[in-house]
């Protein structure tokens, strides 16, 4: 045999079925990796997806224009699907832009949820501890107080032209009455100077009942309607008793008024107050004097009639029931209020919640922050400005001021009508809550308020409880119609304030806390925290975001005693203007 038939056959000789058995191997091998390549391509494909629609979520800006059809709201489960939902409130002008759609979206949601659900115990009561404390200004004490100053206003006589709105009237009235016995003077009725930011030519007979002040003062210091007539004639510049607003600093102490204004007072018989807004120190004050600046607020200064009347509608309406009479009915409504209705007996579906929304343009101008409205919002509000806010417009052309974002992380910007009912669905009102909503025009209009009303559709404001004839001798009087919107707020179950500086909210919650007896809460929010929580809107879940909102609200609640220094109106719970029913 040669051989070459001994040796094994070449590869290329191999047999057909050897050859299919190494063909269904290399197949096998590359499907593997293939199939690995298309299992990552597919999760990869599903990652993009969800960042994508996660950052079309997070940028309103970029959101699909489309919207789902749906049926039109009820009262108890309609939701707040998507900004243009919010953006279309009112067809036929340029949409208002909105912040924080995805909070309202979660929030929408979550109110529907917790219809059937009870609310918080404590949502619409103080804490226990505030029952301890009573009203008690109108107590005079002046012979064994050991101040010496007398009633009869023998000194001369002071006038008053008080600026800004109604509420910084208030205080300076009351600081004018305070001042009068400090100096021995008799007090001329006060003047309200004109305004070009509230428009109103209302004066102290407009607004407060003059022959009830006189009368409920009396004891205290002397009141007068006019100057004597050979006092009228002085030009009071030219010799020295005109006093304004630099003339005494801001929240001046007793003595300097003693020092500096005393010796004008008895040189010349009178002395005039041009401005005179916060000129005189909560802190050091004697007693009986402190007490006299309380007596005055909270109870000499009383509404006209004409105020009364329709205050005590607002609240027939508000209520399903004239205004029970107590001590807080009686100071603001006067004979109007209605008969004793025991508190136990008040019908439970007639509780509301008032909210003072203080985000009128010429706040959002003043308070130089940023509200989502780019550049139109920025140049509408510069204009705003330059007309109203001059002195402002110059600072802000040769200083640098702090960033729109720094001021609102410091709690410096007004509550936004989206950020207020983001908190107030965060603590627990449901959905079916009756909201009066106090203020003057909301900057935005309804498209902002629409945030609200699509979470809360029973919203009131007085516009729409009092009909056009009923509201007619009240136009062109922003003073008056605040009035109003104050009776409305101080009697309400629960009130919401969204801007702590706003002198009309410390009114409220003063006049709350002074004859609530523990049962008028008010919503205190510290702007400063919640702007911390808000600013994770893209991120934080509804859960986290409720229970961290209620810590902060439950905190402000805490019945404490004014803090030194501290202004009576806002937190009248200290001895001089309350007492303590357990000493």
């Amino acid at each position: 045999m040669p051989e070459a038939a001994l040796l094994p056959p070449p590869a290329a000789a191999s047999s057909p079925a050897a050859s299919a058995l190494r063909s269904r191997r290399r197949r096998r091998a590359w499907r593997r990796p293939r199939g690995l390549l298309c299992w990552g391509a597919l999760v990869a494909f599903f990652f993009l997806m969800n960042w994508w629609m996660f950052s079309r979520l997070q940028d309103p800006a970029t959101r699909p224009r489309f919207r789902l059809r749906r049926h039109p709201p009820s009262a108890a489960n309609s939701t707040l699907s998507t900004l243009e939902e919010v953006r279309a409130a009112e067809k036929g002008k340029r949409p208002h832009p909105v912040m924080l759609t995805r909070l309202l979206a979660l929030a929408a949601h979550a109110l529907a949820e917790a219809e059937s659900r009870p609310e918080p115990k404590d949502l619409w009561k103080e804490p226990v501890n505030a029952t301890l404390w009573r009203p008690c200004s109108d107590q005079r004490n002046w012979e064994t107080s050991g101040y010496i100053n007398s009633s009869e206003g023998t000194n001369g006589y002071i006038i008053i032209s008080a600026n800004g709105g109604i509420n910084q009237q208030r205080v300076a009235i009351c600081n004018a009455v305070t001042i009068s016995r400090l100096l021995n003077a008799t007090l001329v009725i006060p003047k309200f100077l004109y305004s070009n930011v509230w428009l109103d030519k209302s004066q102290f007979g407009d607004i407060y009942q003059e022959d009830y002040f006189i009368k409920y003062l009396k004891s205290d210091i002397r009141i007068v309607k006019e100057l004597p007539l050979e006092l009228q004639s002085l030009d009071l510049e030219a010799i020295g008793s005109l006093v304004n607003d630099t003339d005494v600093m801001k929240e001046a102490k007793p003595s300097i008024y003693v020092k500096k204004i005393l010796p004008i007072l008895l040189k010349n018989r009178v002395v005039h107050f041009v401005g005179f807004g916060n000129r005189l120190s909560y802190d050091p004050i004697p007693f009986e004097l402190q007490r006299l600046r309380c007596r005055c607020n909270f109870h000499a200064l009383r509404f006209v009639h004409k105020i009364q009347e329709t205050g005590a509608l607002l609240i027939k309406r508000l209520h399903g029931h004239m205004p029970r009479l107590s001590p807080l009915e009686d100071n603001l409504l006067g004979h109007f209020a209605g008969k004793s209705i025991p508190s136990g007996k008040r019908n439970e579906s007639s509780k509301y919640l008032a909210v003072h929304l203080r985000f009128e343009i010429d706040m959002v101008a003043y308070s130089l922050c940023y509200f989502g409205g780019g550049k139109d919002e920025e140049e509408e509000l510069e204009m705003y400005r330059q007309i109203h806010f001059p002195a402002l417009t110059e600072i802000k052309k040769t200083t640098k001021l702090p960033s729109a974002a720094f001021l609102r992380s410091e709690g410096k910007c007004p509550l936004a009508p989206e950020e207020a009912v983001l908190m107030l669905a965060a603590i627990g009102f449901k959905r079916s809550t009756s909201i009066y909503i106090a203020g003057a025009e909301i900057y935005g209009g309804m498209h902002r308020m629409a945030a609200i009303s699509r979470l809360y559709p029973a919203l009131v404001t007085k516009e729409t409880l009092l009909s056009p004839s009923e509201l007619e001798p009240f136009r062109n009087f922003s003073s008056q119609l605040a009035a109003l919107d104050f009776i409305a707020c101080a009697s309400a179950d629960a009130f919401a304030m969204t801007d702590p500086g706003s002198q009309f909210s410390s009114l409220v919650q003063g006049y709350r806390m002074y004859y609530g007896g523990g049962d008028l809460p008010t919503i205190r929010p510290n702007k400063r925290r919640l702007a911390s929580i808000l600013v994770k809107n893209a991120t934080i879940e509804w859960k986290e975001f409720e229970t961290r909102v209620n810590k902060l609200i439950q905190q402000t609640k805490q019945v404490h005693e004014r803090p030194v220094a501290r202004s009576i109106f806002r937190h009248p719970r200290c001895t001089e203007c309350m007492c303590r029913t357990d000493s």
